[in-house]
C-alpha cells in the first residue's frame, strides 16, 4: 500500500488529503482502476477525529476500494482538544462555511488529478462521513453541482460528482436541531459547533436552512448509505430519518440502517476504533458489511470471471 499525505493549502498544515492506495499486482487487478472512498471524520467542526479517519481507510482498502482521508478545516486546526465550552468562543472565517464543503471538492480533484498514478476508477468515487464529517458529505451532495463549486473552483460541475454518498450518524437539519430540547452540556456544544462552522453560537433560521441537506435533496444528490442508531442522544436519529424521507421524495437510491443500540461517535463500532467499552457495539459494527454489499452493486471491480490459471485447469493445458 502507498501511503501518501497531499496539503491542500501550501501555507497550512492542517488541511490534507491523506491518499490510502492499494498497491497493483498481476494477481490481483493487474492494472485495472479501482473505486476510491474520500473519507470525512467527525468532530462538532471543531476537530477531526482520529478515530474516523484511519481505521476507516484501512477498513474500506481491505474491501478492496482506494480510500482518502481529508481532513478538513475545523476550529482547532488540526488539534483534537476541545475548546472550554463553558464561555463562547470566537469566530474563524477560515473554518467557516462553505470552505469544510470546497475542501471535499478539492479533495475530489486531487483525486481525478492522480487518477492514472493511482489507478483510480474516477466515475466511482463515493463521499463517507461521520457525524459533522457526514454533514459535510450530505452537503457535498446536495451542492456538488452549484456554482458554490464549479465557479469557485473554475472546473466544470462533473468534476465534482460523486458516485454514491455515506452517511454515519449525519446531522441533516439544523432547523431541527435547533428546536428540540438539549442539556447544558449539549446546549454548549452545539454553540460552540455553530460558531466553528458559521460563526455565530445561533444563526438565523435562513442561515440554517441553507446548510440543512435534508431540506436541498434533488435528482442531482447520488445514492446514499445511511446508518445510525436509536439511542444516540447527541445527533438523534430523527436526522438520518429526515435525509431518507427526503431521499424518497426525490426517488434516488438509497438504504437505511438504524441499530437499536449505541451512542453516538460509534464509528467502526469495533475495538479498532473505541477509546473505551462503550464505543464497541457488534450490531452496529455490522454497517460496514452492509455498506460493502450496497456498494458492490454500483462499484463492483472489474474483473474477469476466472484467473487465467483456472481457465487453464479448465481447459486442461497444462503445459
Amino acid at each position: 500500500m502507498q501511503v501518501e499525505k497531499i496539503k491542500l493549502y501550501e501555507d497550512r498544515e492542517d488541511v490534507t488529503l491523506t491518499a490510502y492506495v492499494i498497491a497493483d499486482s498481476p494477481e490481483l487487478l493487474n492494472g485495472a482502476k479501482r473505486p476510491g472512498i474520500i473519507i470525512c471524520p467527525g468532530g462538532g467542526y471543531i476537530s477531526c477525529s482520529d478515530r474516523e479517519a484511519e481505521p476507516v481507510a484501512l477498513r474500506f482498502a481491505a474491501m478492496g476500494y482506494h480510500a482518502f482521508v481529508l481532513r478538513y478545516s475545523t476550529y482547532n486546526e488540526g488539534s483534537n482538544a476541545f475548546p472550554d465550552l463553558s464561555k463562547p468562543i470566537s469566530p474563524k472565517k477560515h473554518c467557516q462555511h462553505p470552505a469544510p464543503m470546497r475542501e471535499i471538492g478539492k479533495a475530489m480533484l486531487i483525486v481525478r488529478k492522480h487518477a492514472d498514478e493511482w489507478l483510480v476508477d474516477t466515475d466511482k468515487i463515493a463521499v463517507c462521513g461521520f457525524s459533522a464529517g457526514a454533514h459535510n458529505t450530505a452537503m457535498f451532495g446536495t451542492y456538488w453541482h452549484t456554482p458554490v463549486l464549479s465557479e469557485y473552483f473554475h472546473e466544470k460541475p462533473e468534476a465534482f460528482k460523486p458516485g454514491a454518498l455515506i452517511l454515519g450518524y449525519t446531522l441533516s437539519d439544523y432547523i431541527f436541531m435547533k428546536n428540540i430540547s438539549k442539556n447544558m452540556m449539549d446546549e454548549a456544544f452545539f454553540e460552540a459547533s455553530n460558531t466553528a462552522f458559521l460563526g455565530e453560537a445561533k444563526p438565523g433560521e435562513e442561515r440554517l436552512d441553507e446548510v440543512s441537506p435534508a431540506r436541498h435533496v434533488t435528482e442531482h444528490t447520488p445514492p446514499t448509505f445511511l446508518w445510525a442508531t436509536a439511542e444516540d442522544t447527541l445527533v438523534p436519529v430523527q436526522h438520518t430519518l429526515r435525509m431518507a424521507h427526503a431521499l424518497a421524495d426525490m426517488h434516488i437510491p438509497f438504504e437505511m440502517h438504524v441499530f437499536e443500540e449505541g451512542p453516538h461517535g460509534l464509528a467502526l463500532a469495533t475495538q479498532a476504533t473505541a477509546g473505551a467499552k462503550s464505543q464497541i457495539s457488534a450490531d452496529a459494527a455490522k454497517w460496514t458489511e452492509l455498506a460493502d454489499k450496497w456498494l458492490e452493486k454500483r462499484f463492483a471491480l472489474n474483473m474477469p470471471e476466472m484467473t487465467e490459471f483456472e481457465e487453464m485447469l479448465n481447459n486442461g493445458n497444462f503445459m
